[in-house]
């Protein structure tokens, strides 16, 4: 576990030789849809940086269905836990596959307990506003996506429903569907740990807990109690707690005021979304899947099956995702230099896809395969990197 990637830029050493004596051992999953062609240009930029991989290019999704039956087959896993680290295209969960998410599938046969989502504003970028950096820290097992749900009629929801009413003398109606949303003492403690430990790496000031404690007393408010105990533990960084739905008010109204969100598992689906929409979308919305068997790195976004092949996807997410694997590799000139071309060429505006634009159907926008052109151009203009200002 590295949890070292965040203020992308911010911490990265000057110079050095962009060539490295050390290979890394990489699974590539290029995932369905667009994923194939956003991951090609993602290491087309990757490999531009001097860093040198050996890809173990591995097949999970539609594509896995059709040669083994199955959209996440053992040697993907296998691969990920032997290389330690992936970069990942978006996949989609056929119909009927029996998973209930093949993403969500790879996160828990991972242990990626922490999922980390960088929220920064980009000069050029549809920005709400231009002051935006702060990360939201996600647990990634447990809360209502652990997937323990009872359909609707079934005799276990009927008996379920029978217990839970006698146990809380509370009714509930006998056609209701029913999740079960477990929260730990012991997955608490990790992804708060984590958070401060990130925040610390980072030079990050300040750690909210993100829960509705007031109430979900025993879940929430549970992960509430852990956090603040945690908390006491790592008095060097600031710590204060927010109920979710003010949480979001106060990202619109000031977000100036929150450096590290961490936060149970859907609150931080939602709020990462609220985030990518507040920077531009999700094209410029990376993301990294991090756990004691390894680490994932991966856009925010889905698959788009509409789009595929048409070159015409923002490849950014998965490219700024790659800046992330970079700094976890270690490798921070290169990240500092890639996503320094990176927000070049968001900044000259002039080559960039339609997500990009001020009008979605500006008949300059770029495709995929160019927007790498563009990053590629940048790197080899940059020269010796300067490091970020910093914070």
């Amino acid at each position: 576990m590295n949890p070292q990637m965040g203020r992308m830029g911010a911490e990265d050493p000057p110079g050095g030789s962009p060539h490295r004596a050390t290979r890394h051992a990489v699974t590539l999953v290029p995932g369905d849809g667009v994923g194939p062609e956003i991951c090609d240009a993602t290491v087309r930029v990757l490999e531009a940086t001097g860093v040198e991989f050996d890809w173990d290019v591995q097949q999970a999704g539609d594509r896995a269905i059709k040669e083994f039956g199955t959209p996440l087959p053992p040697h993907v896993l296998d691969s990920i836990r032997k290389n330690r680290v992936a970069l990942k295209g978006p996949i989609t969960t056929p119909v009927g596959s029996g998973f209930r998410s093949v993403n969500v599938a790879l996160r828990q046969e991972l242990d990626l307990y922490a999922l980390v989502r960088p929220v920064r504003a980009y000069k050029g970028a549809r920005n709400l506003r231009d002051d935006l950096d702060f990360v939201i820290i996600r647990e990634n097992t447990e809360d209502i996506y652990a997937g323990i749900e009872f359909e609707q009629g079934t005799p276990d929801a009927k008996h379920l429903i029978e217990e839970i009413s006698g146990l809380l003398k509370k009714r509930i109606r006998p056609d209701s569907g029913l999740s079960i949303k477990p929260i730990s003492i012991t997955g608490s403690e990790r992804i708060v740990q984590f958070a401060f430990d990130y925040a610390r790496n980072n030079k990050r000031r300040k750690v909210t807990a993100v829960h509705k404690a007031n109430i979900m007393k025993h879940t929430d408010g549970l992960f509430l109690a852990v956090a603040r105990q945690v908390a006491e533990k790592n008095k060097d960084i600031e710590f204060e707690d927010r109920i979710v739905d003010n949480m979001c008010m106060q990202l619109v109204l000031r977000p100036r005021e929150y450096d590290i969100l961490c936060c149970p598992n859907l609150y931080g689906d939602i709020i990462s979304d609220l985030g990518a929409g507040m920077i531009g979308g999700l094209g410029l919305a990376p993301g990294a899947n991090i756990g004691s068997n390894g680490a994932v790195f991966e856009a925010t976004h889905g698959s788009a099956p509409k789009y595929a092949g048409q070159n015409r996807v923002n490849p950014m997410a998965v490219m700024l995702s790659g800046v992330m694997m970079l700094r976890h590799l270690e490798e921070h000139d290169a990240a500092h230099a890639l996503e320094t071309a990176i927000a070049d060429v968001i900044a000259l505006g002039k080559s960039v896809t339609y997500d990009l634009k001020e009008k979605r159907d500006d008949p300059t926008a770029v495709g995929t395969s160019q927007v790498a052109d563009a990053v590629v151009a940048q790197l080899r203009s940059i020269g010796p990197i300067q490091p970020a200002p910093g914070v």
